[in-house]
């Protein structure tokens, strides 16, 4: 076990972890943030997607360890009142991009990402975005819709529609846990 502190949503978390637990089950047994899933628990199905300083990061293959001094965000941190929501959840309630809501997460978070560093995509990179989370509800046309339209939205209403972006807590020398890993990109 090591005291870790990560920074969720914009509250200070520090705690005792096991050194080889992986993020998405400290967000969701420990902190009680259920909204990333499981899914292959190797990578591959985009389940588990989170925001690690604002890029998305696969949950299933992070230690929380090495989420020390970072900032995260979680679909929960995206936001939870439905007359103020981001972009991408408005976009996903016009366009009908919800499905069976199992994936819903990962999408919305990795579609937050991505409309942040690509204000103005094409159709074929909204696909290419979504690619990496395989969804079995639907042929994705919605969910590309909902993508081209959540571009929109940002722009109609500005930077200060998406996450609080905090930056990463920097609290002394990192102590990476035996075996960290990176998580790497979703």
């Amino acid at each position: 076990r090591m005291k870790a502190r990560i920074l969720v949503n914009g509250q200070a978390i520090e705690r005792e972890v096991p050194v080889r637990q992986h993020l998405v089950d400290f967000l969701r047994e420990d902190l009680g943030l259920t909204g990333s899933h499981l899914g292959c628990e190797h990578g591959v199905c985009g389940a588990c997607p989170v925001l690690v300083d604002g890029q998305p990061m696969r949950s299933c293959l992070m230690f929380a360890v090495s989420a020390q001094r970072h900032a995260i965000t979680t679909v929960e941190g995206l936001g939870d009142d439905p007359s103020r929501m981001n972009p991408v959840q408005q976009a996903f309630v016009e366009c009908h991009g919800l499905q069976c809501g199992f994936r819903t997460p990962g999408f919305l978070t990795s579609i937050t990402a991505f409309i942040a560093e690509n204000p103005d995509p094409t159709e074929a990179e909204a696909r290419e975005c979504v690619s990496g989370n395989l969804c079995r509800g639907t042929g994705y046309q919605n969910i590309v819709e909902a993508v081209l339209r959540a571009a929109e939205i940002a722009k109609e209403t500005g930077p200060e529609s998406g996450p609080e972006e905090t930056g990463p807590e920097k609290t002394g020398p990192e102590q990476p846990g035996p075996g960290q890993a990176d998580g790497g990109p979703a």
